[in-house]
């Protein structure tokens, strides 16, 4: 059962400032760090493999967000256990036991590369299951962490919405310091706007040069455009904007051992400039950016 998994811990909580005075919501959706026993037990990762997938600490890098008048949301359940950043059914027929319910997507690019809502792989494509388990847990995880979770984002927004007229949410997240393929180096950030579709132009640009003028590296949509949640909350027409940020995990852990490195504290605090300035920004010059619904 899901209470009894997370008994000790929420599955997910809201930091919240005693006032909201920034028209920001930030989000980090997969820092969690609570694994279920039973899920481990079905496991054929050890507890320190199935964390690859995590995005370690960030969560920890944002949490002064409330101190600047935004709230913050956290999950605690792992994302290897089930992914907020995807749509709420994108599953693998192969995974379960039991009749798939018609409305499951089974044919999306993320299913088949195993990073469903449902993850089958971590990292390095570890696989996580030793055996099949019942359909009905699956969809069990999405009733009782996805659908909640989501709730409360939504809402999060629609009060930011009414209270500012516009809204702002900014996904949280790291990435591997190199990658795959050839083991190329990243750059520090990459922001995320689906190509220019969750975002003003100028929401982007700005958080851009912000951390570039912290010194820095920064892409943009490459090699990641943002995800599920992105797409979905940033409808910028409405005045409702979403942008992902994907952080350089070599700027503060150790990716074997998953232990903060020195630079941690460092780039927390440049973190906490960086949500200063795009906050005071935009909260004092929305209307020239049109961030605003037309």
């Amino acid at each position: 059962m899901i209470e009894d998994a997370f008994s000790d811990h929420p599955p997910f909580e809201i930091r919240q400032p005693a006032t909201q005075t920034v028209p920001f919501v930030f989000n980090s959706p997969h820092s969690g760090r609570v694994y279920p026993d039973a899920f481990l037990s079905n496991s054929r990762l050890d507890r320190h493999s199935i964390r690859r997938s995590e995005d370690y600490y960030v969560d920890q890098l944002f949490d002064a967000s409330p101190q600047i008048g935004a709230p913050l949301l956290a999950a605690h359940f792992p994302r290897a256990f089930i992914d907020v950043n995807r749509e709420p059914y994108e599953l693998d027929p192969r995974m379960f036991e039991g009749r798939i319910p018609p409305f499951v997507n089974s044919n999306s690019m993320r299913v088949a590369g195993g990073l469903g809502t449902i993850p089958k792989l971590v990292a390095e494509n570890m696989e996580i299951y030793r055996k099949r388990f019942a359909i009905e847990d699956a969809l069990e995880r999405i009733d009782r962490l996805y659908r909640p979770y989501h709730d409360r984002l939504r809402r999060l927004m629609v009060k930011t919405h009414a209270r500012f007229g516009y809204g702002v949410l900014v996904d949280c997240h790291s990435m591997p310091a190199s990658a795959q393929s050839g083991n190329k180096n990243r750059p520090d950030f990459v922001i995320g706007d689906r190509y220019g579709t969750s975002a003003t132009e100028a929401l982007s640009q700005l958080a851009v040069s912000i951390l570039q003028d912290l010194g820095y590296t920064v892409s943009r949509n490459k090699p990641y455009a943002g995800g599920f949640i992105t797409e979905h909350y940033g409808r910028p027409a409405r005045g409702l904007h979403a942008i992902q940020i994907e952080i350089n995990r070599g700027l503060y852990v150790n990716e074997q051992t998953f232990e903060k490195t020195e630079g941690f504290e460092e780039l927390r605090a440049d973190l906490i400039r960086f949500m200063s300035l795009v906050t005071d920004y935009f909260a004092s010059d929305f209307s020239d950016v049109a961030l605003a619904a037309e």
